[in-house]
């Protein structure tokens, strides 16, 4: 039988200073607890990516944002699943809360400069296109 095709969606939110939030999987993680993942997460059935990435962020986090434009995109096979991952960036809508408020899912969070992410102990799915992105953006730079 062949493996159930999901799509799971993941933002690159950048702050005012260019820099990328990043979220430590908690212990109670089913794969990969403790290693670093991207806000975002799989869409439900009838769910525009657009809607499913602004509630997963809304769940995880408590950052309101805003979407700018597709970087990429990646699949991974887990167990019976396969998994396609579509990547946007995003930034914090002005005049909201900057801070995160995580929910049980990730125990930490840290804002980096887009060249240290390959430098971090991402989940394995999601080492290529952080490279990527840091290749091609460098040090954290300031956003208008």
């Amino acid at each position: 039988m062949p493996a159930t095709m999901r799509l799971s969606v993941k933002v690159f939110i950048l702050d005012a200073a260019g820099r990328v939030l990043v979220l430590r999987r908690s212990a109670a993680s089913k794969n990969h607890a403790g290693r670093w993942d991207f806000p975002g997460g799989k869409t439900d059935p009838g769910e525009t990516f657009e809607e499913a990435l602004r509630r997963e962020v809304r769940e995880e986090t408590g950052l309101v944002i805003a979407l700018t434009h597709v970087i990429g995109a990646d699949e991974s096979v887990v167990a019976d699943r396969h998994i396609a991952y579509l990547f946007v960036e995003g930034t914090l809508v002005p005049g909201e809360a900057a801070a995160a408020r995580l929910s049980d899912e990730h125990d930490a969070a840290q804002w980096v400069a887009p060249n240290q992410l390959p430098e971090l102990d991402l989940a394995p799915q999601f080492r290529r296109i952080a490279s990527s992105y840091g290749s091609n953006h460098g040090p954290a730079r300031a956003y208008p």
